[in-house]
C-alpha cells in the first residue's frame, strides 16, 4: 500500500496564499466591525429598515470574518493522534455556519420588511443617505482587501467575501432608497430595498452552505470527475482494475484520494504506485492519496470481500 503527499515548490505557493488570506481576513475583519458601530448607531437614528439590515448584514460579515480568521489560525495546528488531520476541517465549519448565518438574518429582514410594507414609517432619508455612502466606501475596501486572498479555491475566503458583496450590495440599496424618499418621499422604498437585498443575500447563503455541506458529507470535489480518474489510471501499464474509489476534500485546496489498484503477473508494485500517484497529482491535483496496490492472481485482501 503507497501513500504519497506532494510538499514540492506549491507548497510556497500554497503558504503564500494562506497569509495573504490570513491578512485580508483580519484587516476586513478590523474594518467592517469598526463600522458596523457607526451603521446600527444610524439605522435607530433615522429609522430605516435598509440601513438597519445592512447592519445585521455587517454584523453577520464581522462575526464570519472572525471566525473565518480564527479557522485558518485553527488550521495551522498541527496533527495529533486523535486528531490525524489537525483542525484543517474547521475552516469547512466555519464557512456552513457563515452560510446558514446569511439565511436566517435574511429571513429576519422579510419579516420585518412585510410589517414595513403595512405601515411604513417615517424615515430621515438624508442621515440614511450619508451613511449608506460611507458604507458602500468601507464595503468596497473591504472587498478589495480580501481580493488578495484566494476567494476562487478557498471556501472559507470565498464565503466571507460574498457575505461583503452581500453587503455592498446592501449599502447599494439603502442609497437608492434614501434618494426615493427624499426626492418622492416615497416611504415604501426602504421596504422594497431590504427585500431586494434580503433576495440577494440568501442566495449567497445557500450556496455557501450547500458547498460546505458537500465537503463535510465527503463528496466529490466539483473539479474532479471520478470517471476520469478511473479511466487514467486503468491506462497505466499492468492496471487492470480500480476499485473502490473515494475521493473527497478535507478542507479547500486538499484533495484526498483512496483506492485499490489491481495489477497483473507482469506488473511491479513500486513502479505502478509511482506512476498512479504522479497521475494522480500532475493530471488531477490530488496532492493527498492513499492507494492499495493488489496483485490479479490473488484477489482482495479484506477479509469481508468489499472492494468493489
Amino acid at each position: 500500500m503507497g501513500h504519497h503527499h506532494s510538499q514540492s515548490v506549491e507548497h510556497g505557493h500554497g503558504h503564500h496564499h494562506h497569509s495573504n488570506n490570513k491578512k485580508a481576513l483580519l484587516a476586513s475583519f478590523l474594518i467592517i466591525s469598526t463600522f458596523m458601530v457607526v451603521e446600527v448607531i444610524g439605522g435607530f437614528m433615522t429609522n430605516s429598515l435598509a440601513l438597519l439590515s445592512d447592519a445585521g448584514h455587517m454584523l453577520s460579515d464581522a462575526a464570519a470574518l472572525g471566525l473565518s480568521y480564527t479557522a485558518i489560525r485553527l488550521g495551522e495546528r498541527k496533527a495529533t493522534p486523535s486528531k490525524s488531520y489537525g483542525y484543517k476541517r474547521f475552516e469547512i465549519i466555519a464557512a456552513c455556519l457563515n452560510g446558514l448565518t446569511l439565511i436566517v438574518i435574511s429571513v429576519f429582514i422579510f419579516i420585518e420588511a412585510i410589517k414595513r410594507f403595512v405601515d411604513p414609517p417615517e424615515v430621515q432619508s438624508l442621515g440614511m443617505l450619508m451613511i449608506s455612502i460611507i458604507g458602500l466606501l468601507v464595503n468596497i475596501i473591504a472587498a478589495w482587501i480580501l481580493m488578495s486572498g484566494d476567494k476562487e479555491d478557498n471556501l472559507n475566503v470565498r464565503s466571507a467575501f460574498l457575505h461583503v458583496i452581500g453587503d455592498m450590495l446592501g449599502s447599494v440599496g439603502a442609497i437608492a432608497a434614501a434618494l426615493l424618499i427624499y426626492f418622492f418621499d416615497w416611504g415604501i422604498a426602504d421596504p422594497i430595498a431590504s427585500v431586494i437585498v434580503a433576495f440577494l443575500i440568501i442566495i449567497s447563503g445557500f450556496r455557501v452552505a450547500r458547498d460546505s455541506f458537500h465537503i463535510l458529507m465527503e463528496g466529490t470535489p466539483d473539479q474532479v470527475d471520478m470517471d476520469e480518474v478511473k479511466a487514467s489510471l486503468l491506462e497505466l501499464v499492468s492496471v487492470s482494475e480500480v476499485q473502490d474509489l473515494h475521493i473527497w476534500t478535507i478542507t479547500s485546496g486538499f484533495l484526498t484520494m483512496s483506492c485499490h489498484v489491481v495489477i497483473d503477473a507482469s506488473g511491479n508494485h513500486d513502479s505502478v504506485l509511482a506512476e498512479a500517484q504522479k497521475l494522480l497529482h500532475d493530471q488531477f491535483g490530488i496532492e493527498h492519496s492513499t492507494i492499495q496496490v493488489e496483485r490479479q492472481d490473488i484477489g482482495c485482501p479484506n477479509p469481508h470481500d468489499t472492494c468493489n
